[in-house]
């Protein structure tokens, strides 16, 4: 399985190495088989070596250039970097990403032979509208994108329950996940409020290869137990 933990605008570059340090020392201890990603925040990223897969949570789609207040791919080649996370919904939704601007930047990353995550998910408005509508919704985040990209990973993601508590129901969850693996057969995560009280039961759902993992991924103890729950499941 996949279990990933996006750190998002948290921890310092210290914090950030002992946090690392910390899964990593966890996993050789356990014999740990699963593989886990993380994704710090920009200004805390260092070059890694390690069974902890290090990405970057954004980038723009260049090497470099005139980009106020973004990074290119030079930026991520010297901290060795081949894994990114593109289209999560802070991105598109506060952010205002749009879908063609993902997908000229999934495109550019591809071409480079990038480990992408790529996210998808509905606002709290297009579940309440019905269930065609809610997967028109997501199915339109899905255009434009290489499905079939052996370096791909999809994550699953309502909009609605991020960060807030709230979480689909167990059955909503495997529904879903059952409905988006008809669109690609890449790995499937699911996030949105995932934590250490709920992830064993979301990891145990036919059709969920993982989970993507915010705020209670900041507990490297919680965090450590999630991938164990991984272990115990496969």
């Amino acid at each position: 399985m996949i279990i990933a933990a996006n750190l998002k605008t948290n921890f310092t570059r210290k914090q950030t190495t002992e946090y690392i340090d910390e899964l990593e020392s966890y996993i050789s201890k356990n014999n740990t088989t699963q593989d886990v990603l993380v994704f710090p925040a920009t200004s805390s990223l260092n070059p890694h070596e390690g069974k902890v897969i290090v990405g970057a949570q954004n980038a723009y789609a260049t090497n470099n250039g005139a980009f106020t207040g973004e990074i290119g791919l030079d930026h991520l080649n010297e901290f060795g970097i081949k894994t990114i996370l593109i289209g999560h919904s802070e991105r598109r939704h506060v952010l205002g990403e749009s879908q063609q601007q993902l997908v000229k930047k999934f495109n550019f990353y591809k071409e480079l032979g990038f480990k992408i995550v790529y996210c998808v998910g509905e606002p709290l408005e297009k579940r309440e509208a019905g269930k065609g509508e809610m997967m028109n919704y997501i199915s339109a985040q899905y255009e434009g994108i290489d499905t079939s990209y052996e370096n791909l990973i999809i994550a699953y993601e309502p909009v609605w329950a991020i960060g807030t508590g709230l979480t689909p129901t167990l059955e909503d969850i495997q529904t879903i996940h059952t409905d988006l693996k008809e669109k690609s057969t890449a790995p499937l995560l699911y996030g949105g409020s995932v934590k250490v009280t709920n992830a064993k039961e979301v990891l145990a759902l036919n059709n969920v290869d993982g989970i993507l993992v915010g705020s209670a991924a900041l507990n490297a103890q919680h965090f450590c137990s999630m991938i164990q729950f991984a272990e115990d499941i496969q």
